[in-house]
């Protein structure tokens, strides 16, 4: 990679079962593979059961800390709508917002809409994009399982989480178990569409 940057802050929210440690396992990898410094960390209520799941993903030059700052995350990445939210204390505006356009109901709350959670993000950050994510992922493979990794190759393919395609399938091949090695990269290469 020729234009190296000096730090890069992601912050990944969703619920358990989504795949978010999976994806700051692939993206970690990926960084490393370009160069960068990384450091990870990962916070969990009871990610088993449905609970919310939020990970930080911090690499460039010499980055000393895992966890992101209030107002320093350059890019979230949502796998349920509602998580979103969360990670508006990490946003600014320059802040990234990409939003698989899913929600998992809450007992005995009202679920937002998709329009109430993007009024509320805009609000921090222009750059908001509700993405259908799991949609797409099953109408193209059959399961909504992928679909974070289809908001990683968006997030590549469209040059908003500065790495290399090549360093990001690499990093898949290398953390994804064979015998689901074939639907993850099914699933990236929708992102280019």
């Amino acid at each position: 990679m020729t234009n190296k940057i000096k730090e890069f802050n992601i912050v990944i929210v969703g619920v358990g079962g989504q795949g978010l440690l999976t994806m700051l396992q692939i993206v970690a990898e990926a960084a490393l593979l370009n160069g960068y410094e990384v450091r990870t960390s990962e916070l969990h209520g009871l990610a088993q059961r449905g609970g919310s799941v939020e990970v930080h993903i911090r690499f460039g030059e010499k980055i000393f800390s895992p966890l992101v700052s209030a107002q320093r995350a350059d890019l979230v990445i949502a796998l349920e709508s509602q998580e979103a939210l969360r990670a508006g204390y990490f946003a600014s505006t320059k802040t990234k917002f990409l939003l698989n356009q899913h929600i998992i109901p809450i007992p005995l709350a009202k679920a937002l809409t998709a329009e109430e959670i993007l009024t509320s993000l805009r609000k921090i950050s222009k750059d908001v994009n509700l993405i259908p994510a799991s949609e797409i992922c099953r109408k193209a493979v059959a399961t909504d399982v992928v679909a974070g990794i289809y908001l990683l190759g968006v997030s590549v393919f469209k040059k908003i989480l500065p790495l290399e395609e090549d360093a990001l399938i690499f990093a898949i091949k290398k953390i994804i178990p064979e015998k689901y090695l074939e639907l993850n990269l099914k699933a990236l290469n929708l992102a280019k569409s």
